[in-house]
């Protein structure tokens, strides 16, 4: 009778039928859906960035993106126009492993950049102090960094971005001079955050957390409701490739899960707008390229590989294939878009050149930084910039006769009293940049020029390490 009663019960219990709990599948970051890129624009407030001082609330209520996104596979490129002759190529995108890319080329110097929070471990607390001493710093070059900070906190605006026009500051308005006369809010905003990231300073540490998530709120905002195109009015590829470093550093010192898909979408907007043909990148999607603007997107790729996004190998190797059709002295000068030896873009094709694989005894390589060592800093911070990263990942003698002159012009050249302490303008006014971008990209450029010995860790020094990443 028991066995007979214990048989009926579990028969019984045989019976009850519960349904299996639903497993929702991961929510995947793609460019090409409509119906995704809406329901990420939907968790965003909107941002007015055509106007300059909108009414938004106040930057504590300052939000990134849900942490709703976790993964990151396979990604479609979307064609960006339908009327361009040049037809776009639909790239399937994977994660990038060895077993993608030579061990020679770009992507193993992109992983080389060193260290831990995604190659970006010379900018915490603990190694800055280090990085400078070895590389050349000062305390005097470390408070110059940290006033330029300030004075950018000082400029921030309401909506956590920052304005070009110092004038539409309400902190400001007009008491530093020589304001930027673009209106293009993502650029400014891009180029105040990248000291801050430079120095460390993210959304998640530092003493400026609450400022950085504001102006990373405002350029997230604008990426997502561009499906990727990250600047607005008064913008062009220029600001695409700025918005691109920002937000793909920015996750990769964080590993903020709310910033990967408009890190990613910003990519894919920088690899569909590369021009067929030449390889290169101008103002506008798909137009011939120029050397300047080719320069920033390569930046931009590098940061989001570091971060461990998706980047195409096709996009590089045609990267590649521009710079061949802009250089003079077999590589060791580069023009803007044909050949020929300027400074500033000749400074700009050899720090690619670095990143694309070009070892540190490359004949060519080693005749343009001799040349760039010779003319010395020029006071076109454009120019200057480019040319003290290629100086830094050097690290001999040429560097330490940059460095001496460049951070001593610098420090003696910030201003030091009334509202523009902590900012540089004077004697860097060269070039046509000052002229529409003002004494906020100054201030930008010199800063982290001055960050450059932790900015990123040399590509060439013992200290950088060639990082394998997983598939």
């Amino acid at each position: 009778m028991s066995t007979l009663l214990h048989v009926v019960v579990l028969l019984a219990l045989a019976l009850i039928v519960r349904d299996p709990p639903s497993l929702e599948p991961p929510r995947l970051i793609t460019s090409t859906p409509s119906e995704q890129i809406e329901e990420f624009v939907e968790e965003f407030e909107a941002v007015p960035t055509d106007d300059p001082n909108p009414e938004i609330p106040d930057i504590s209520e300052a939000v990134l993106v849900p942490e709703t996104v976790t993964e990151i596979t396979e990604v479609k490129v979307e064609s960006l126009a339908d009327d361009l002759d040049a037809a776009p190529i639909d790239v399937e995108l994977t994660d990038f492993s060895l077993d993608a890319a030579p061990t020679s080329d770009f992507l193993q110097q992109i992983g080389a950049i060193g260290g831990e929070a995604g190659g970006l471990g010379g900018r915490s607390a603990g190694q800055r102090d280090r990085l400078v001493q070895a590389g050349g710093g000062s305390k005097q070059s470390e408070q110059a960094v940290e006033s330029g900070l300030k004075w950018m906190l000082a400029h921030q605006l309401p909506d956590g971005g920052w304005t070009l026009d110092l004038t539409q500051c309400p902190s400001c308005q007009g008491q530093c001079s020589h304001s930027g006369t673009r209106a293009d809010r993502s650029a400014a905003t891009a180029l105040a955050l990248l000291p801050f990231l430079g120095r460390g300073y993210t959304h998640r540490e530092g003493p400026y957390q609450l400022q950085v998530e504001a102006g990373l709120n405002y350029l997230a905002s604008v990426t997502v409701q561009g499906k990727g195109k990250a600047y607005t009015q008064g913008g062009s590829l220029y600001t695409q490739g700025l918005v691109g470093i920002v937000l793909c550093e920015a996750y990769a010192m964080t590993q903020d899960p709310r910033l990967a898909g408009p890190a990613q979408l910003a990519l894919n907007y920088i690899m569909e707008a590369q021009d067929p043909v030449g390889g290169g990148w101008r103002y506008t999607p798909r137009q011939p390229g120029d050397t300047s603007v080719v320069g920033w997107q390569l930046m931009a790729l590098k940061s989001g590989y570091m971060a461990n996004l998706q980047v195409s190998p096709i996009t590089v190797k045609k990267a590649e294939l521009f710079l061949d059709s802009v250089q003079s002295e077999d590589g060791a000068a580069y023009g803007y878009a044909d050949p020929g030896n300027k400074l500033s873009t000749s400074a700009v094709g050899l720090l690619c050149r670095m990143y694309l694989g070009w070892k540190k005894d490359h004949p060519s390589l080693q005749a343009g930084i001799d040349r760039l060592s010779k003319a010395g800093p020029s006071g076109d911070l454009y120019y200057d910039y480019y040319a003290t990263q290629v100086l830094h990942h050097m690290e001999d003698d040429r560097w330490d006769a940059w460095n001496a002159q460049m951070r001593d012009q610098l420090i003696s050249a910030q201003e030091t009293s009334g509202h523009e302490t902590g900012s540089w303008f004077e004697g860097f006014g060269k070039g046509h940049a000052p002229e529409v971008a003002g004494r906020l990209y100054c201030t930008s450029l010199a800063t982290m020029i001055l960050e450059v010995y932790y900015r990123h860790l040399p590509i060439y020094g013992q200290e950088s390490v060639s990082t394998e990443f997983e598939e």
